[in-house]
């Protein structure tokens, strides 16, 4: 449940009834807000004289629950503004990871080329093997904010764990918590104390409910600005990396007020197949999208097979376009 307090509840009063209630307590817009479990159905009678409003909830999706706030919430990547009345649909793109000046430089004249505003890099990998590479680490991040100087592009780049978050706050514009990090509530609850946009990737063996809640860390902690990303789950078949969910991708949007970027990329796994799956996301009237480019991907240092050449890129940008404007979206 959640409760809205009445507007003149004090900071103590608020406090002495969030720990009487066991509730997390938010202060937003003026507002008092207490967040409890979803078993509870009924205003308990202390909290009658104080409460303002209150919103029942069938799971412990509530913030994010549509029963809550209606409308998908606007969030701002940089210049761009996807989530509330926009229609946007966010293009970002760029390497697996950052390799070398030269090579983060030509994705971030490929992004101005295009007209692309965010910029996409992993600088901490986390790989399935030791022996992988592993990312340059803040030597990375430092590349990345030279991009952002230098092209006034906004960054977006992944925390692989806790022992890192702080540099990847400082240095990047939006925070992604990847597929094997969504888990971590110590990331999750830093993510939760800053205002940036927070960006969660699905868990490959992650349900929707498990996925959702993620971002209920973030949100109960203060920070209104995720945005969910389905990027593919793990199921029987082999022929690909993964099988991207776009029935979860339906639910979402039908049940939740967040913001959703599809990651066609790290689903399909192979170079052949992003530009059909991406134009098919794009269908889908989604918030944005998150494709891996590369000026050789046959030397990358991670995710070869599933990066995408330049011209491959612009080709699929040029097709993308009217696909988002076909289901009343622009491409951005």
């Amino acid at each position: 449940m959640i409760i809205h307090l009445k507007s003149n509840t004090s900071t103590e009063e608020a406090d002495k009834l969030g720990v009487q209630s066991q509730s997390i307590v938010l202060h937003q817009n003026g507002t008092y807000i207490l967040i409890t479990p979803s078993s509870l159905k009924e205003v308990p009678d202390y909290l009658q004289t104080h409460t303002e409003s209150s919103f029942y909830m069938d799971s412990d999706i509530q913030l994010a629950s549509k029963k809550y706030l209606p409308n998908v919430r606007e969030i701002q990547l940089g210049d761009a503004t996807i989530g509330g009345s926009t229609k946007n649909t966010v293009m970002i793109t760029g390497p697996c990871s950052v390799e070398s000046e030269e090579q983060i430089m030509a994705c971030a004249e490929l992004c101005v080329e295009l007209g692309v505003k965010v910029l996409r890099a992993g600088c901490y990998k986390p790989r399935t093997s030791p022996y992988s590479f592993q990312g340059m680490g803040l030597d990375g991040l430092k590349l990345l904010a030279r991009m952002r100087e230098k092209y006034g592009l906004a960054i977006i780049t992944e925390v692989r764990d806790s022992t890192h978050i702080d540099e990847v706050i400082e240095y990047s514009d939006i925070i992604q918590i990847g597929a094997k990090a969504m888990y971590d509530q110590g990331i999750l609850r830093k993510c939760g104390a800053i205002k940036k946009p927070i960006l969660i990737k699905r868990g490959f063996g992650t349900t929707l409910q498990e996925f959702v809640q993620a971002s209920e860390f973030v949100l109960s902690g203060g920070n209104p600005n995720v945005v969910l990303c389905e990027r593919g789950i793990r199921t029987f078949e082999t022929k690909t990396r993964f099988t991207l969910d776009l029935c979860g991708v339906a639910f979402l949007k039908e049940y939740t007020n967040l913001p959703i970027i599809l990651d066609p990329s790290h689903a399909m796994g192979y170079a052949y197949g992003i530009a059909d799956l991406t134009r098919a996301c794009t269908a889908m009237g989604v918030d944005g999208l998150l494709i891996e480019t590369h000026p050789n991907p046959k030397v990358a240092k991670s995710d070869a097979a599933q990066q995408l050449n330049f011209e491959e890129f612009r080709n699929l940008y040029r097709s993308v376009e009217p696909v988002a404007n076909a289901v009343g979206y622009h491409l951005i």
